[in-house]
C-alpha cells in the first residue's frame, strides 16, 4: 500500500465511523494496525471527531467529524492527492 498522509487515514476513520461501528471493522476499512488504530481513535476522541458508546462498545463519527469528512472531501475534489 501507498504512503498514507495522517489526514487521508483520519478521512477514513471517519468516513468508516460513519453510521456507528466497532474498533475492528475500523481497523480493517482503514487499513491500520491495531497500535495505530488505538492512536488515532484517542486523537479523534479528544478533539470530540469521534465518540465512543460504553454500552453498545462501538465508535459514531460526531457532527463536527462529519464537518471535517466534508470539508476534506471538498478539498479532494479540488486538488486531488491521487495524481497517477
Amino acid at each position: 500500500m501507498k504512503y498514507r498522509s495522517r489526514t487521508e487515514i483520519v478521512g477514513m476513520i471517519l468516513e468508516s465511523a460513519n453510521g456507528g461501528t466497532s474498533k475492528s471493522k475500523i481497523m480493517y476499512k482503514a487499513f491500520l494496525s491495531f497500535a495505530q488504530l488505538e492512536e488515532y481513535l484517542a486523537l479523534l476522541l479528544e478533539n470530540d471527531l469521534l465518540e465512543y458508546e460504553e454500552g453498545r462498545r462501538f465508535y459514531r463519527t460526531t457532527e463536527k467529524g462529519m464537518h471535517l469528512l466534508k470539508i476534506y472531501n471538498q478539498m479532494d475534489e479540488l486538488a486531488p492527492i491521487n495524481c497517477m
